[in-house]
């Protein structure tokens, strides 16, 4: 489990190093909140024992001793996530049965079910061989399994994730990739649904760090010059709001935080804008102390306070006070304008929400009276449990269906009734059916909304008030799954599905057995294989099922041969088998020039640039190897790498460039500013004159004085585009010049 581990190497256990593990044992006694009894601290003492002898020979890749990663781990799920003694157990020994000589059964006799029961949640799958296109995604599944027994086994994980992350820095650069990957692709949405705000945002910024290093610098330095600037403003554009809140009697707590460097980074992505327009690169946080019972009306006087003395902008209100995220997340946020012409966002909360927010679902459990947001995040475990509970699902379709229900924006619809439902952002009325009951979605022929008819694929907005329509004669239908976004509704439409092929296939069998009569054939496992072969059906089920839908037709046959009860057919090409990797990497291997060298050995391989990425000399990229079209060469911020990486780590090769040959490849840029005399001319000047560079297209477009342009150019590394790039921001009006993948 542990990401930076070595193979054990012979040390000498120095008096320090016994110090300083004697030392974070204690520390991590001083983070556990709330009382603990002599008996905790009696299992605790036990489980470190435990732990510090089973992992004693073995060490990380930093060269400290290995019992540091377990007592991290334990620590931020007592300080971080505020879990008990239990889990701060569970974290001590989390790798012992997957690593040392401990066994599960060793587990059982020392600290009883609930302690093993989390354990084995926690062991990798290792040794097995999956029939699955990904080990990766059979790990996910089991974590993800363990859910219906413990959620203590996921906030643990979250732990283990956390600080794997936080010491990845000794790891070879692939499997930091690898890793990264992982953890952008499932542990961040998972930390997020869980509501631990703090973890998701610290996982998703470890991501970036080690995906786009010299992105995360910049945005990190830029941070950083401007921290004393940003607690200026903050200082005094709280001081009236402070004044007031005083006047008012409130015990408060402030904070001024900056967003996250990776949601900084996303925001700079989606809006195009440079880093210095990203308006909301910090928060206002306001915490308020007071009772559980009066908490959301004093939130709303804060609120009148501050948009007292700043204008609010009435698009940027989000009361998740009144209808809490299902993760249990409540707050209050607006965005307003301060004296300097800046946006700022103030988030208002009580003290018990802001714990909520910080540490999530381990949080409820010392609210035990907050019955109603409690319930929310059950109801959610529910429905994903229900999602678990198919085991004929693969492996990489399971843990795609569940990353559905894992994304954040949500939107609120209420029934004919007025009951309210939260349903993720872009969730169409089919959607709403299966989420009412799996019965009311697989019969929905419609719905209306608002009291207007609409088909099933009709996007939800929050506030829709909707009527499913039904009939017993509707059946859930292949397209459906297009028209869906939960996992809840992805789940039963394809169930239903498996039961029509199988209710087919069984009078597809059925008219294969009379004919295999008529032909005076057996009919038996041997006869109905060799039509199966002969109609190339991946097994008899689909043969039957395809023989009911008029896919094959077995009179194509006329009377064949039959000799001692035995089919003889025509024989066809066989089909093509799944080519192993190494048969794949053989045959791609060759001498054809390239300027790409892949794999450990560095051999030369023919291969393709992805379209969706646009790879060029001087790119980080890596090779991916498909079955079928050799290697495939991504860039490795592509938009595909986070999901390749994760669920088909052993697919990947390193790849790196070598040298710098003759050849030319495309790339993008999109270019735009304010519209002047001559600029096209100046711009297809630099492009093909002064740079060489042959243009594949070029096209302009111009609006009320602000053109935007773009360009498909020949290039023959990202030193030639940097380059270009910095020609074009000196033409003056041109405002923002950036590479585009298209």
């Amino acid at each position: 489990m542990d990401a930076a581990k070595a193979p054990a190497t012979p040390v000498i256990d120095s008096a320090r190093e016994k110090d300083e593990i004697l030392y974070r044992y204690r520390g991590l006694l001083r983070s556990i909140r709330g009382d603990r009894s002599p008996e905790d601290t009696r299992l605790i003492r036990k489980a470190f024992n435990i732990a510090l002898e089973a992992h004693k020979d073995q060490r990380r890749k930093s060269g400290e001793p290995y019992i540091y990663h377990p007592l991290a781990v334990a620590r931020i799920c007592a300080e971080e996530i505020g879990l008990g003694t239990t889990s701060v157990v569970c974290a001590l020994l989390h790798d012992t049965v997957e690593d040392t000589d401990l066994t599960l059964d060793d587990v059982r006799d020392l600290f009883g079910p609930t302690v093993t029961a989390i354990i084995d949640g926690l062991t990798k799958i290792s040794g097995l061989n999956f029939g699955t296109d990904s080990i990766q995604a059979e790990n996910f599944r089991k974590v993800l399994l363990t859910l219906a027994q413990d959620v203590r086994v996921i906030l643990i994980k979250l732990a283990d994730r956390l600080h794997n992350m936080r010491t990845l820095e000794g790891m070879a650069r692939d499997k930091q990739l690898k890793i990264a990957s992982e953890t952008l692709f499932l542990y961040a949405p998972l930390a997020h649904r869980l509501g631990l705000y703090s973890i998701k945002s610290e996982l998703e910024d470890l991501a970036l760090k080690f995906q786009e290093p010299e992105v995360y610098a910049d945005i990190e330095q830029r941070l950083k010059k401007g921290e004393a600037v940003r607690k200026r403003f903050i200082s005094r554009f709280m001081l009236p709001i402070r004044e007031a809140l005083d006047r008012e009697g409130f015990e408060y707590e402030i904070k001024g935080r900056p967003k996250s460097i990776h949601s900084i980074y996303n925001k700079m992505l989606k809006k195009n804008v440079a880093f210095e327009e990203v308006y909301d690169v910090f928060a206002i946080r306001i915490i308020i102390d007071t009772k559980q019972e009066l908490e959301k009306a004093d939130c709303w006087k804060v609120y009148s306070i501050v948009t007292d003395y700043y204008q609010p902008n009435p698009d940027r209100l989000r009361d998740w006070i009144s209808t809490p995220k299902a993760n249990g997340y409540e707050s209050l946020h607006t965005t307003v304008m301060s004296p300097g012409g800046r946006w700022v966002e103030v988030q208002i909360r009580s003290r018990r929400m802001d714990e909520i927010a910080e540490m999530g679902l381990a949080a409820h459990y010392r609210y035990k009276d907050d019955e109603e947001h409690a319930g929310a995040l059950d109801a959610w475990l529910n429905r994903v449990r229900e999602v678990l509970e198919d085991p004929t699902a693969s492996a990489i379709d399971f843990v795609n269906d569940f990353k559905l229900n894992l994304f954040s924006d949500e939107i609120v619809v209420f029934t004919p009734k007025g009951e309210m439902r939260n349903l993720p952002a872009g969730a169409t009325a089919l959607d709403f059916a299966f989420d009412i009951h799996s019965q009311v979605g697989r019969q929905c022929i419609g719905a209306k909304v608002n009291h207007k008819l609409v088909p099933l694929s009709h996007a939800l907005r929050s506030g829709d008030q909707i009527e499913i329509i039904t009939s017993r004669k509707q059946q859930p239908k292949e397209e459906w799954l297009t028209y869906v976004v939960t996992a809840r509704a992805r789940h039963n439409i394809k169930q239903a599905l498996r039961e029509q092929k199988r209710k087919l296939a069984v009078v597809g069998r059925e008219a294969a057995q009379r004919k295999l009569r008529g032909w005076g054939a057996r009919v038996d496992d041997r006869n109905v294989a060799a039509l199966a072969d002969h109609f190339r059906a991946t097994s008899p089920t689909d043969l039957f099922y395809r023989i009911a839908r008029g896919r094959v037709d077995l009179d194509t046959l006329g009377t064949p041969t039959v000799k001692a009860g035995r089919l003889v057919l025509p024989r066809h090409v066989p089909r093509e088998e799944e080519r192993s990797l190494e048969d794949v990497v053989a045959e791609i291997r060759g001498t054809a020039s390239g300027a790409l060298v892949i794999g450990d050995d560095l051999q030369r391989l023919d291969y393709r640039l992805s379209p969706c990425c646009n790879p060029i000399p001087g790119d980080d990229v890596f090779g991916f190897i498909t079955v079928g079209e050799g290697i495939r060469i991504h860039r490795v911020n592509c938009p595909n790498a986070v999901q390749l990486m994760s669920n088909f780590a052993y697919r990947i090769v390193k790849a790196r460039w070598k040298g710098k040959d003759s050849v030319e490849f495309l790339a993008g840029l999109r270019f735009s500013g304010i519209d002047e005399v001559g600029l096209v001319n100046k711009i297809t000047s630099i492009i093909s004159h002064q740079h060489n560079v042959n243009m594949r297209s070029i096209s302009f477009e111009s609006n009320d004085g602000i053109f935007e342009g773009k360009v498909m150019a020949y290039v023959q590394d990202t030193d030639h585009l940097m380059s270009l790039i910095g020609k074009l921001r000196r033409v003056n009006g041109v405002r923002s010049v950036e590479r585009v993948d298209h």
